[in-house]
């Protein structure tokens, strides 16, 4: 599974990130993540707000801070 995290270094895109890891932690999964910061790279996915998660290529969540148990229903 590889999880992605969209979002240029703003507090809500750290706060996605920290939420992603303490999610994947506490499901005890093998995940790799990865913070994508490059706009071009943001705008690929249709994502016009970040923060945005991507989970395996799908983008389910834009604009918002997802908690740690709403992460897990996507993991």
């Amino acid at each position: 599974m590889a999880i992605k995290i969209l979002g240029m270094g703003c507090p809500n895109c750290n706060k996605l990130e920290k939420n992603v890891r303490e999610a994947v932690k506490e499901a005890g999964i093998d995940v790799t993540i990865e913070k994508v910061e490059d706009l071009k790279e943001i705008m690929k996915y249709g994502v016009m707000k970040t923060p945005a998660l991507v989970v395996n290529e799908e983008v389910k969540a834009v604009g918002k801070v997802l908690k740690v148990n709403e992460i897990k229903k996507y993991l």
